[in-house]
């Protein structure tokens, strides 16, 4: 019988919506996104960076920090532009990438501020 861990129910499936929302978001509505569903994501990456547990930190955020880099030069058209030049498939590939960085860039503050906290309390004996 398989054991399942339940420590994080909450923020993977914050992390599962927000990803399936992000690139939904991304897909359809390339140009004008509502501004409700960008405060949604926001909010589902509070929630996803809230929820990290403090055995996979150092993963989450080399993973995130990787994606928010890669999803920043993407948006920006540095890769983009060299790699579909004239297609429209950059603007949506863009427009998945920016709600990716809506995501992510809050989940990412959330667990960095949460590991320069852990880092800087004194521990008394």
């Amino acid at each position: 019988m398989v054991i399942r861990a339940r420590e994080n129910v909450v923020g993977a499936w914050a992390f599962l919506s927000g990803i399936v929302l992000a690139i939904l978001v991304g897909v359809f509505a390339s140009q004008n996104i509502n501004p409700y569903l960008v405060w949604v994501l926001m909010a589902l990456g509070v929630v996803v960076g809230y929820f990290v547990a403090e055995k996979d930190v150092q993963t989450f955020l080399f993973a995130s920090v990787s994606l928010v880099v890669v999803s920043y030069f993407g948006v920006s058209g540095f890769v983009l532009n060299a790699a579909l030049t004239g297609a429209q498939v950059g603007k949506v590939v863009s427009s998945v990438l920016g709600t990716l960085l809506i995501l992510f860039v809050p989940a990412t503050i959330v667990v960095a501020l949460k590991t320069v906290f852990s880092i800087s309390r004194v521990k008394v004996q």
